[in-house]
């Protein structure tokens, strides 16, 4: 009987230490992720749309946010308009600008500080001017979508694409400046 009391103590004591251990260790998970989030660096992003004919700027439109290292953000701007399908229902389409984003500091990846790791995707979508319509009744929508990754180096500006319109011998370059913010 004693040698059964014994271990049971014994037993107690073995499963009270790992509970406390484990409670010593989902205290520190909350610590750790607070570093982290303290730790995050916040970033201004500047994007300009440039519309060029023969290698001059004819057209800048220009859209900002602010962003901290690994939050996807958005900008969205425009109509909805509402089209007939098939089924009779009514459908809507997105007409206008919409620029989604995602950074993060190269030191997240490399240890390396300084650069930041970029993605964007950003979309233009209008309606052709009447000469571009033709005979159409339904209005004509022209689209324009860039989608690329690339390093960036805050403070300086760099082009992330650019595409030609194939209406016309006008170019459209997607610019982006990407600031720290202190």
């Amino acid at each position: 009987m004693l040698k059964n009391t014994a271990l049971t103590v014994a037993l107690a004591l073995t499963l009270l230490a790992g509970a406390e251990i484990a409670s010593a260790q989902d205290s520190d998970a909350p610590k750790t992720e607070q570093k982290a989030e303290k730790m995050q660096t916040a970033y201004r992003l500047d994007f300009s749309v440039n519309e060029m004919e023969d290698g001059k700027k004819i057209n800048t439109r220009q859209y900002s946010m602010n962003s901290r290292s690994g939050d996807g953000n958005e900008i969205k701007i425009g109509t909805r308009v509402p089209v007939d399908s098939k089924e009779g229902q009514v459908q809507y389409l997105d007409v206008g600008t919409n620029i989604w984003c995602r950074l993060r500091d190269q030191t997240d990846v490399t240890g390396l500080s300084g650069n930041v790791l970029l993605n964007v995707r950003a979309e233009i979508t209008n309606f052709a001017i009447p000469e571009q319509q033709g005979q159409q009744v339904r209005p004509v929508l022209r689209q324009l979508k860039i989608e690329a990754s690339t390093v960036d180096v805050p403070g300086k500006s760099v082009i992330v694409g650019s595409v030609d319109d194939p209406n016309s011998k006008r170019q459209f370059q997607l610019e982006v400046t990407v600031t720290k913010l202190r």
